[in-house]
């Protein structure tokens, strides 16, 4: 005999001989049991539990508890009367009708287990629209329906905004990346987070994270995100620089190693390009990782050729300026190329010596060059002259004219000098006034000696005291090249400096060129 029996809290034990001697009878099909009076017409219609033996209570001990997420409001339990094969096709086109009615197209959930009443699918579109989530967007995927709210989409969401990623913010997450409904918060979610944690992704950067790219839920750990860092790794990258790398650009841990980062290493070394160096690049723009190779980066290369840049300056030039591999090359140069040509006289040759030495003039405004070029032609140097101390030292289209202003009225009224020692000697512009030029111009005067203005400018300060104790001038020969001066600031604010398009801000920062000892 059959003693079991359904208990709900706060009520009578209820027997179900009933129930067991209809199983028995046919214990394929298990259907509900209903009093007479029951209509036919709907045989989904939901019953009371006084009604239905099989209903379980909501208030069931092993039901989920609205206290363990107290922010969401918590819909009723989904559960529904077990259905037979028929109630179930019935309860289906019930579903779909309605999701009709309200514009989702119901194909996808063909082979979707759906809930047993329309209620239940009502009340899963209802939370999805109140997340911000428009029937279009519904459409887009549709099997987000398939996901039950309070064990799907409440657990995960509650998750999310743990980690960091605001309520308001939730709605539009989830249309980005609607399958994290489908995941499991301790397998699959957890570990991800950990992981990034581990790469030393700052915790509060991680939202931040994961709204760029939050596809990063969706990937094994084991397999693409662990090969890309390990490559990195293995080419010289920092280890410690890998969180901020990811936190700059973290499509890459979903970059293959074999198909993607390997190949754009291999070219750029091909260039010239020591992976140190290479290394150094992605610490700073891991973003470079996102340029296409076949698109984007080849092209620019051979167009950087084609217009007289010779091949063993290219890696030069993408030391200097990486972000040169991923702008729309051609139209830009053949644009400064026609500027040049026509305001500053200057031939495509010169226009190439000029771009090996300092690429970041493909993004200048032509109105920023003009600037200093303006103030030097009124000065009274001629536009030749003007044209070969740009090919000789082109930094002088990025200074500052009130700077300018300032070591010019020096050279002429203190120091005394010809305007033709500037021509020769372009880049005394780029010293800086008050810390180079004034007090080793006194030192001279001190000592009584007369020299070029590269002599006593274009040294360290060691070996200008070197120079000083020295009982001759010692000629000026070609020597070994280095960056001096450090980091040359734009003229101007904000991005009136570079062409549309440029939006790191390191952009606004250029490199003066390589000068000799």
């Amino acid at each position: 005999m059959i003693t079991s029996q359904l208990r709900g809290r706060g009520s009578k034990p209820i027997p179900i001989t009933k129930i067991a001697k209809v199983f028995l009878q046919n214990p394929h099909k298990l259907t509900p049991i209903s009093p007479p009076t029951q209509s036919h017409q709907n045989p989904c219609a939901p019953l009371s539990h006084t009604q239905n033996p099989l209903w379980v209570s909501q208030s069931c001990d092993y039901s989920t508890h609205s206290s363990k997420f107290p922010e969401y409001e918590m819909p009723s339990v989904t559960w529904g009367v077990v259905q037979g094969r028929k109630e179930k096709l019935v309860s289906r086109v019930i579903i779909c009708d309605y999701l009709k009615s309200i514009g989702i197209v119901p194909d996808e959930l063909e082979n979707l287990e759906l809930p047993s009443t329309v209620d239940v699918m009502r009340e899963r579109v209802e939370f999805l629209q109140k997340l911000g989530l428009s029937i279009d967007d519904i459409n887009e995927y549709p099997l987000m329906l398939g996901c039950s709210v309070r064990k799907n989409m409440i657990p995960v969401l509650a998750y999310l905004e743990k980690i960091g990623i605001q309520r308001s913010k939730l709605g539009e997450f989830v249309k980005n990346y609607p399958q994290v409904l489908h995941a499991s918060v301790v397998v699959e979610l957890v570990p991800v987070i950990k992981f990034l944690r581990g790469l030393d992704v700052e915790k509060l950067d991680i939202g931040y994270v994961l709204q760029k790219y939050p596809e990063l839920l969706g990937y094994k750990l084991e397999g693409t995100m662990s090969t890309s860092v390990a490559y990195l790794v293995s080419i010289g990258v920092t280890p410690r620089d890998i969180g901020p790398m990811v936190t700059q650009y973290p499509y890459l841990l979903g970059m293959r190693v074999g198909t993607v980062i390997k190949p754009f290493v291999d070219y750029l070394v091909s260039l010239g390009l020591p992976k140190k160096i290479l290394a150094r690049m992605l610490e700073k723009r891991a973003y470079l990782l996102g340029y296409d190779l076949e698109e984007t980066i080849k092209p620019n290369v051979d167009c950087l050729v084609a217009f007289g840049i010779r091949r063993e300056a290219l890696a030069s030039i993408v030391a200097q300026y990486p972000q040169i591999l991923g702008q729309p090359l051609k139209a830009k140069m053949s644009s400064q190329q026609f500027f040049f040509s026509m305001k500053l006289k200057i031939d495509p040759e010169g226009f190439a010596r000029v771009i090996e030495k300092m690429p970041q003039i493909v993004s200048l405004h032509q109105h920023v060059i003009m600037k200093p070029v303006e103030f030097l032609l009124g000065r009274g140097i001629p536009s030749e002259d003007v044209a070969k101390m740009v090919v000789r030292c082109p930094q002088l289209v990025a200074l500052r004219v009130e700077l300018m202003k300032n070591s010019y009225y020096f050279f002429k009224s203190e120091m005394g000098r010809p305007v033709k020692e500037l021509v020769e000697f372009p880049e005394y512009f780029t010293y800086s006034l008050e810390s180079r030029i004034k007090p080793r111009y006194q030192r001279l005067q001190s000592k009584g000696i007369r020299c070029s203005l590269k002599w006593f400018l274009n040294c360290s300060d060691q070996r200008f005291e070197e120079r000083l104790q020295g009982e001759y001038i010692e000629t000026e020969i070609s020597g070994p090249s280095f960056c001096m001066g450090g980091k040359l600031e734009l003229p101007g604010v904000g991005n009136e400096m570079v062409s549309d398009g440029e939006d790191e801000s390191d952009d606004e920062i250029l490199y003066r060129r390589t000068v000799s000892l």
